[in-house]
């Protein structure tokens, strides 16, 4: 289990800073992945150990991915781990008000930009020798019951289930596991509006827990030194008193 290499995708902040620090405290090497490449130095700059690449990238281009994961081969030979975690949204919108261009927005990062990341890095694992590697995927608890007025964002987390599942499927024969954290209101700048409140199925607005972003991302370190023979194929992790259950 030395000398292993994981790429994380929105690593520049939030979730993808978290994780990236938990695996470089613990000696990975990492290839940070997302579109500020400022972020993303900055990330490498509060790293205790590891070897960072830095990579700006707009994982909806195939031809920037392609690019991303040709540089990561080039520099470390192979690759360990995935954490597909970059992701956005836009402002809660009702159903009838969502525009294509706003649907477009959300559809190409969290799920076509997901599946360029896992698909580049699954021909990665495969190819390379000895075979094999994780393939971390961030869904939500979106994934599992909607917000109002998200349907865009909560349409895609639906979708990231069935890409973890299928791929878990087709990568058994080469020793590829395939898994997905579901996040609940980690403290991050995407859930910044919490401490203002978010808007409730009843129609009102409540001001919703979050913990500490540290917290997910040793879940996602413990699931990545796991040896390939164990898989954590879906786990949920959120502020203990948020809103989840029907979102009550």
């Amino acid at each position: 289990m030395t000398d292993r290499v994981a790429v994380i995708t929105g690593a520049g902040s939030g979730i993808g800073r978290a994780s990236a620090l938990q695996l470089l405290a613990g000696g990975w090497s990492v290839a940070l992945v997302g579109r500020r490449k400022d972020a993303l130095e900055e990330t490498a700059g509060l790293a205790t150990g590891g070897q960072t690449l830095i990579l700006p990238t707009d994982v909806s281009s195939p031809e920037q991915v392609e690019a991303s994961f040709a540089a990561v081969k080039a520099k470390f030979g192979r690759l360990d781990m995935l954490f597909n975690n970059a992701g956005g949204n836009v402002p809660t919108t009702n159903f009838g008000d969502m525009t294509w261009e706003a649907w477009k927005s959300v559809v190409d990062v969290n799920l076509n930009g997901m599946f360029l990341c896992a698909n580049a890095a699954f021909r990665a694992m495969r190819d390379q020798t000895p075979q094999g590697g994780r393939i971390i995927n961030n869904g939500s608890i979106s994934a599992h019951n909607p917000r109002p007025g998200s349907s865009a964002y909560t349409t895609t987390k639906h979708a990231v289930t069935g890409l973890t599942k299928s791929i878990a499927l087709d990568g058994r024969q080469y020793d590829i596991a395939s898994s997905q954290i579901d996040i609940g209101n980690a403290a991050t700048p995407m859930t910044a509006k919490s401490t203002n409140g978010q808007l409730q199925p009843y129609g009102g607005m409540a001001v919703e827990p979050r913990m500490d972003v540290t917290h997910v991302g040793q879940q996602v370190a413990f699931m990545a030194n796991l040896p390939l023979e164990s898989n954590i194929q879906f786990v949920t992790i959120m502020a203990t008193k948020m809103p989840w259950i029907g979102r009550g």
